[in-house]
């Protein structure tokens, strides 16, 4: 019996397929805005206009701690930056 990888989700509605567009999402604006540096409330804002309610800034701080941990996000302080791996990687699907 194989093992499937925590990344590999058939069902679009899953909270794993939510997790991935998600940091999709945040890493995508990270990597569009360089080199401006965002912070968390902006890429809170870009999962949901409202930022009194819980749920989406969750998802992007859920999402942005599974970005730093990978490597892809760079944190100093309050400011957010792709990592060189994520710019690189970026630069190859665009070729």
């Amino acid at each position: 019996m194989a093992i499937s990888h925590f990344m590999d989700c058939d069902d679009p509605d899953s909270p794993i397929a939510q997790d991935r567009r998600d940091q999709s999402v945040v890493l995508s604006m990270l990597i569009d805005e360089h080199p401006v540096l965002l912070t968390f409330d902006e890429l809170a804002l870009v999962l949901h206009a409202d930022l009194d309610q819980e749920t989406p800034r969750v998802a992007a701080h859920n999402a942005l701690m599974d970005l730093i941990g990978a490597g892809l996000v760079y944190r100093e302080g309050r400011l957010l930056s792709p990592t060189r791996a994520a710019l690189y990687f970026a630069s190859l699907e665009v070729a």
